[in-house]
């Protein structure tokens, strides 16, 4: 399989980030922003030019995390974006594709499937 580019990862980070916060906002749940890349925040007069300054986010309930979702920062080897459910053991590894989109090893990983994991996730706390 190759390896999509940074900038293929990074856009399709910011797709993630929008798919997150419209799913939250549509189950009534919290988008939120954890933390920005740490270039970023030490970049001083520099120009920034990722798409984001966003790094990690959470999705939760009653101020609870349920989601946790967080982007490789651009010093790191081999990027990918990881997606953690918090109380339990369950994670997925996402990388870019080389044509585009967000891939989960060889199955692609679309907004209907986030919507599936954001749903499993609301039923067991509930």
């Amino acid at each position: 399989m190759a390896h999509a580019t940074d900038g293929q990862l990074y856009s399709a980070w910011v797709d993630l980030l929008g798919w997150l916060d419209a799913e939250a906002t549509a189950r009534g749940l919290t988008f939120t922003k954890i933390a920005d890349f740490p270039d970023y925040i030490y970049r001083m007069e520099r120009p920034y030019d990722l798409p984001t300054t966003v790094m990690s986010v959470s999705v939760g309930t009653g101020g609870q995390p349920l989601l946790v979702a967080a982007v490789s920062p651009r010093h790191v080897d081999l990027k990918g974006i990881s997606l953690r459910l918090m109380g339990g053991s369950k994670h997925w590894h996402l990388h870019a594709g080389p044509e585009g989109g967000l891939w989960e090893g060889k199955r692609a990983f679309t907004r209907e499937r986030l919507g599936l994991l954001l749903a499993g996730a609301v039923q067991g706390v509930a």
